[in-house]
């Protein structure tokens, strides 16, 4: 059966892939414990926005993984095209040794970007994505090996396999609608039969870019399980930490109550919600406004920005055009502002029933310096009068039983402090307790 592996070559003695689903790899790797851990950073059609996200992790921060400080955790050996020392031969060795078995330890492959079909590259003597060098054909001649070759080659007998990205979790940008690269997903080239050397699936880290700390919580959490010190982390039915992609943007938005008392923003920079600017957010998997773009700072709809839906497989052609309105925006927010507008009333009058002191309700007057503040109107004393009745129904309300309540000064003298402060009788009755 032809495999990956098993490479013609074509005009100008480029590879070409038959085949996008790896050589089967039936050995599995012992659990832990782990001293080291290699990581194996391939990069696809990617912007390199990934590394910066994850370069920038605070909580867990990537440098605790790299020094092998971290208890109970493996130390990190990362081979990144990027942040490595190592160039040329010497940094593609180690490639070379994991493919081969070489290598004495086991090793992680994280895909950033995503996968191009480089079969089309091929045809006309090129390549999409590439790293390194071989010597393929028969006349000797060195030609780039595709990223998708390495992917084919590591992916079997990797430990885990990790997309990071929305590029490389579903295509992403580069395999919208109209690209000529054929541009594919981690999980789209490998198939789904494919697992691991510990048995695992593809672990998928969308987002566009991701948010660091998402990142690398879930590979403490995997090296927690290899290890053989915890269990294997809990993934939905696509292969995304279940504990971070489960909740929509909208449920954690700090703009939700606005959406909910039927209030939308009209501009950009208005406080407001702001799904009739085009926000997707009530139906996007996604953990930013709860967790912040870096060190719990930030994000789309904190600094003022509207979700386009970056973490979801049908980015971006299912979301386009951005900034407008989805289609189901205008019938949600019609039926908010129907209802919002009664419940936004309701509210105000609590706000206000709320924002007076109980004293400023009996003496109908709210001494502040900073505001002329009149007292209730007769519709809010309606409405309290029932509000308390409700409240209490069958409980006990606070305070001393009626009749027996303490005096304060206002309610049985008229008069203000700087009035009692003159007032003998006042002094003696302060003085007595009375």
């Amino acid at each position: 059966m032809a495999t990956v592996l098993e490479r013609d070559t074509v005009q100008g003695g480029q590879p070409s892939i038959p085949a996008t689903e790896p050589h089967p790899k039936p050995e599995r790797l012992p659990l832990g414990p782990i001293k080291t851990v290699h990581v194996f950073w391939l990069a696809g059609m990617s912007c390199d926005g990934c590394t910066v996200a994850v370069a920038g992790a605070t909580n867990p921060g990537i440098e605790g993984l790299l020094l092998g400080i971290v208890p109970t955790m493996p130390q990190v050996i990362l081979h990144h095209t990027v942040l490595s020392v190592e160039a040329g031969e010497a940094f593609i060795q180690p490639f070379k040794d994991a493919w081969e078995g070489r290598l004495q330890d086991p090793y992680v492959i994280v895909a950033e970007g995503s996968i191009a079909d480089e079969r089309i590259a091929a045809r006309t003597g090129g390549y999409f994505s590439a790293m390194g060098t071989e010597v393929l054909s028969e006349g000797g001649q060195s030609c780039p090996v595709p990223s998708a070759e390495w992917i084919s080659r590591l992916a079997p007998g990797a430990a885990a396999t990790i997309a990071i990205g929305t590029c490389a979790t579903w295509g992403g940008v580069p395999s919208a609608a109209g690209n000529p690269t054929g541009a594919m997903s981690l999980m789209d080239f490998l198939g789904k039969d494919y697992r691991s050397a510990f048995g695992l699936p593809v672990i998928n880290i969308p987002g566009c870019a991701p948010q660091g700390d998402n990142f690398t919580e879930t590979v403490f959490a995997i090296l927690l399980f290899l290890q053989g010190l915890g269990p294997l982390p809990a993934f939905d039915e696509l292969g995304r930490p279940a504990w971070l992609f489960t909740e929509t943007v909208h449920r954690g938005c700090n703009r939700a109550g606005y959406y909910e008392e039927g209030v939308f923003a009209k501009n950009y920079g208005d406080p407001e919600c702001l799904i009739e600017l085009g926000c997707w957010g009530p139906v996007v998997n996604c953990n930013i406004v709860k967790r912040g773009a870096m060190n719990h700072m930030g994000g789309c709809m904190e600094a003022g920005g509207v979700c386009i839906a970056c973490t979801m497989p049908g980015f971006p052609d299912k979301f386009s055009p951005f900034y407008k309105e989805p289609p189901g925006g205008m019938i949600s927010t019609a039926m908010s502002r129907g209802t919002g507008a009664v419940i936004r009333r309701a509210r105000r009058l609590s706000n206000r029933h709320a924002n007076s002191e109980v004293r400023w309700d009996k003496l109908n007057a709210v001494p502040s310096g900073w505001a002329n503040v009149k007292g209730a109107s007769p519709t809010l004393k309606m409405m309290e009068f029932f509000y308390k009745k409700w409240q209490f129904w069958g409980a006990k309300a606070p305070g001393r039983p009626k009749g027996t309540e303490d005096r304060f000064w206002g309610v049985d003298r008229p008069g203000t402090s700087a009035d009692y402060l003159d007032d003998s009788s006042a002094r003696e009755d302060a003085r007595d307790g009375r």
